[in-house]
């Protein structure tokens, strides 16, 4: 469904759960309605805390859609997302901290990449400066970098979806926006194709995923980005041309343990100022007259 993108603003990070979520995960403005309200230049997230909280809960009253409608609508517009994010450019900037006993920073790597689409039409990310790194501990590389923002952003398209149970968990509001909730397992994991393992938030007005917690599993277990030990990730979409949502700020906490010490780490990934791409160039036609045809010879 379209909406004029003056309608909606970006999603706010909430400051705790009210569901259970998953446990231990992998890899995206105020009191105003997302859907209802104009957009203008927004504030980033406030920081908080993730909190993981273990145990399940009871399944409420089933929304006055079958979940079954209700999951095949969103996947369809997982796919629509899925086809039109690559025509849009975007700034990603990524932010990773250790924490010393005192709970305040103590070391941080920050890197800003620009996606860029080549003549060729090659889409790839150019870094716009040189990373800034003080981290004491954590081995990190500018290829993990580049893997942190490579995890797919809509796990559930419609060629997708069989290979998830997807259950009704419980309802709740995402910065005024009513949200079915929803929990995804894998059926069956592999070693080459990971999958996501986590909980989903629908829009119940549009019905479409504001957002996501949860990793990328395989057989092996949860897929983790190089040597950091994040794999739980928190991510929210923003609106975008009133259309699309897209992932705009993304989230982990863990621990990086180092002989006998613990390590309190974050990492914070953002996406922001997306614009569509240019159309591509088009050869012009050849003004060239074609060569006249040879003149038949004479008998």
């Amino acid at each position: 469904m379209q909406r004029n993108p003056a309608n909606s603003v970006n999603l706010k990070i909430m400051k705790g759960f009210s569901v259970a979520v998953l446990a231990g995960f992998f890899w995206t403005p105020p009191g105003v309605t997302a859907q209802e309200n104009p957009a203008g230049p927004q504030a980033p997230p406030p920081e908080h805390k993730i909190e993981r909280v273990t145990g399940a809960v009871q399944p409420e009253a089933p929304p006055s859609l079958p979940p079954t409608q209700i999951i095949s609508t969103f996947a369809k517009k997982e796919d629509l997302y899925q086809t039109e994010r690559p025509l849009y450019s975007y700034r990603r900037t990524v932010r990773i901290q250790e924490f010393g006993p005192d709970g305040k920073p103590a070391g941080e790597y920050n890197a800003t990449y620009q996606a860029v689409r080549s003549s060729s039409g090659q889409l790839y990310e150019k870094a716009l400066a040189a990373p800034q790194s003080s981290l004491q501990y954590l081995q990190f590389e500018p290829d993990d970098a580049h893997y942190l923002g490579s995890v797919p952003a809509f796990p559930l398209t419609t060629d997708q979806l069989a290979k998830y149970n997807v259950k009704f968990l419980s309802s709740e509001k995402v910065d005024e926006i009513d949200c079915y909730i929803f929990e995804v397992h894998p059926k069956t994991l592999d070693r080459k194709h990971p999958l996501f393992d986590g909980i989903l938030w629908v829009d119940q007005k549009y019905l479409e995923v504001v957002k996501t917690y949860g990793k990328w599993v395989t057989d092996l277990g949860p897929m983790r980005p190089g040597n950091l030990p994040f794999n739980m990730f928190e991510t929210y979409r923003e609106n975008v041309d009133g259309k699309y949502w897209f992932p705009n700020y993304s989230r982990a906490e863990d621990v990086y343990k180092i002989q006998s010490r613990e390590v309190p780490v974050r990492v914070t990934i953002k996406w922001s100022d997306f614009k569509p791409y240019p159309p591509a160039e088009v050869q012009p036609p050849s003004t060239t007259p074609p060569p006249a045809p040879a003149a038949a010879a004479k008998p």
